[in-house]
């Protein structure tokens, strides 16, 4: 696996991204760790990369999204069985009097200027950023991965010795 991100999978990011960022903090309940979600997502599609797309070739679909969506599901499954807390419900009504309109003219200064005015952030960076933490982190699971394979090859080829060793010394 590469250090950097392949153009293919920062495109499949920036093609999914939009979508996937919002419905991993919809399916959170606009909790802020949908977006750590989010990111486990992309770092499990980083890590199934190849095959998936070795199998995009073979089929000529894009089984990107399918495997991004199955991936939130399980991962928004798995972060809701570990919430344990209660849900505290209280209904707060606004003082009368109050402006309740978001946009009318109560609304500041500001919120009126960021409707005429361009976005300075790039669309891109983003993205790129995004794609390049879920590919570090596939690799780094791919290495850990490729040492525990190591160690305990070593450990059975080091235990397979010492019995063979200890056959071939064994009196008839």
């Amino acid at each position: 696996m590469d250090d950097d991100p392949p153009a293919e999978f920062v495109e499949a990011v920036a093609a999914h991204e939009r979508e996937l960022r919002h419905e991993a903090v919809r399916l959170a309940g606009g909790d802020p760790t949908g977006l750590d979600i989010y990111q486990d997502v992309l770092a499990d599609l980083a890590g199934h990369w190849r095959r998936l797309r070795w199998w995009a070739r073979l089929s000529r679909a894009d089984p990107t999204g399918r495997y991004l969506r199955r991936r939130l599901a399980r991962r928004i499954r798995a972060w809701r069985a570990e919430q344990i807390h209660e849900v505290d419900v209280r209904v707060l009504r606004t003082p009368p009097g109050t402006p309740v309109a978001v946009g009318g003219p109560a609304a500041s200064v500001a919120f009126h200027k960021a409707a005429v005015l361009e976005g300075t952030a790039r669309t891109a960076l983003p993205t790129l950023a995004d794609a390049a933490v879920a590919w570090v982190h596939a690799w780094r699971r791919a290495e850990h991965r490729r040492i525990a394979r190591l160690v305990i090859g070593s450990v059975l080829l080091v235990g397979g010795m010492v019995q063979g060793m200890s056959w071939f010394a064994a009196p008839d």
